[in-house]
């Protein structure tokens, strides 16, 4: 089913404007444009807050979009504006036959956001960044196939060896249990990757919060609601407690509506602030 266009209703005049193909254009409402270099998130929550349902449900963002059209649509774009996709683990494993690139969510859109990438000078397709801290990878998934950096510990990093497709690049950045995700900014850098999106999960979204790398957050509020029971439900942020005792406040600089879907934009500024 193809996208009804959004309508935007505000945005921060002093945002970035670059063009969009024609047709991505009137899908958008308007044009987009990064400040680079920039890491963003994007996420779609039910009405009360949900971003996951719960380990039995793979692919949940799916479900608690109610498969809008228009929520597909903005994430292909969204793919499509950028260097690299970056994702967990846990969300490869979820998702065992999909690709991250921008026309496997909205195919309809596939030309136009090849025209997009030519554009803009990116590489035909967004490269594709695993964080893995043990290295527990179905090395078997196809998205894999074709090639990806996969980010990990020394011992992540020798537990795959010998194990991934040819086209895969590891880079160990830890000696510890976790992922350095600054050396991992740092990386993606020296690689030109100057706009990077997440669609990683709310723990991963977290440390990059923790580790102030966040700059902007892309978030579709769905008019579903998923509520909540004995199984975990979580939110935006898993893993990190702020308040009440530090304070990260972002800044709203884009609003659009589809229907009764809202399309937020938010830009972060610095680190946590602890409260008085």
């Amino acid at each position: 089913m193809d996208a009804e266009p959004l309508v935007r209703l505000y945005e921060d005049p002093d945002l970035l404007r670059e063009p969009l193909p024609a047709e991505l254009a009137r899908l958008y409402g308007g044009e987009l444009g990064f400040t680079e270099p920039c890491l963003y998130a994007n996420f779609v929550s039910s009405l009360d807050g949900v971003v996951a349902l719960g380990p039995e449900f793979p692919s949940s963002g799916s479900t608690i979009s109610g498969h809008a059209p228009a929520d597909r649509f903005t994430m292909g774009l969204l793919r499509a504006c950028a260097h690299a996709v970056l994702v967990g683990a846990g969300t490869l494993r979820a998702s065992a036959d999909h690709r991250w690139v921008p026309e496997y969510v909205y195919p309809a859109a596939a030309d136009a956001f090849s025209a997009l990438r030519r554009a803009r000078r990116l590489p035909a397709q967004p490269e594709l960044v695993v964080v893995t801290a043990r290295g527990n990878l179905p090395t078997d998934h196809p998205a894999l196939q074709s090639g990806a950096l996969i980010a990990t510990t020394a011992k992540g990093a020798a537990e795959l060896r010998g194990r991934l497709p040819a086209g895969c690049t590891v880079v160990e950045l830890g000696a510890g249990e976790s992922v350095d995700f600054a050396a991992l900014i740092q990386v993606l850098r020296e690689r030109g990757h100057t706009t990077v999106l997440s669609e990683a999960g709310p723990h991963l979204l977290a440390q990059l919060i923790g580790a102030s790398l966040l700059d902007e957050l892309f978030l579709t509020v769905s008019p579903l609601l998923a509520g909540r029971d004995r199984i975990p439900r979580e939110g935006l942020v898993a893993g990190l407690e702020l308040l009440p005792k530090y304070r990260e406040q972002a800044e709203l600089i884009s609003v659009r509506n589809q229907g009764s879907y809202l399309f937020l934009r938010y830009r972060f500024r610095g680190r946590p602030v602890e409260t008085a």
